[in-house]
């Protein structure tokens, strides 16, 4: 298998497609925490794209790593799914398709832990909104304009 940074090529020929920034993000993040992995809250495309990526994993609970949301999925299995895969040791990075995130933002909002960091992401019929991004905005807040002079 072909890696860069334990990440499987595939999959970051495919970052690179979808957000340079993306990729980068999620390469340093990968090379703190080697080893864990990536978790997928997305519509069918997404969760598609990034198994092909060879993200799948099934850990030894039989817990997988992707939950595919569907028009008629509850909100509350969307909530379900997100506390499940925030609360796993084995996974660093929660991506989530940002319209999907829109559905449960008030948890999203709540979520205040660095490790497993959640990344917000485009879908192939929702481009990505950085307005909409809570987890951009706090991080905005963090900083003035100040501290990039």
């Amino acid at each position: 298998r072909h890696n860069v940074d334990g990440l499987p090529l595939r999959l970051v020929v495919f970052w690179a497609a979808v957000s340079p920034e993306l990729l980068s993000s999620c390469l340093k993040m990968a090379q703190a925490r080697a080893g864990r992995l990536l978790a997928v809250i997305g519509d069918e495309d997404t969760c598609t794209g990034f198994l092909l990526g060879g993200i799948g994993e099934i850990n030894s609970k039989r817990q997988s790593n992707f939950f595919v949301v569907k028009k008629d999925t509850p909100v509350s299995e969307i909530e379900d799914a997100f506390r499940q895969f925030t609360s796993r040791d084995d996974i660093a990075i929660v991506l989530i398709n940002q319209h999907i995130g829109q559905e449960i933002r008030h948890v999203l909002d709540a979520y205040d832990q660095t490790i497993p960091s959640v990344l917000e992401i485009p879908s192939k019929e929702h481009p990505y909104d950085p307005s909409k991004d809570s987890i951009l905005r706090r991080a905005k807040g963090m900083f003035s304009a100040e501290d990039f002079r």
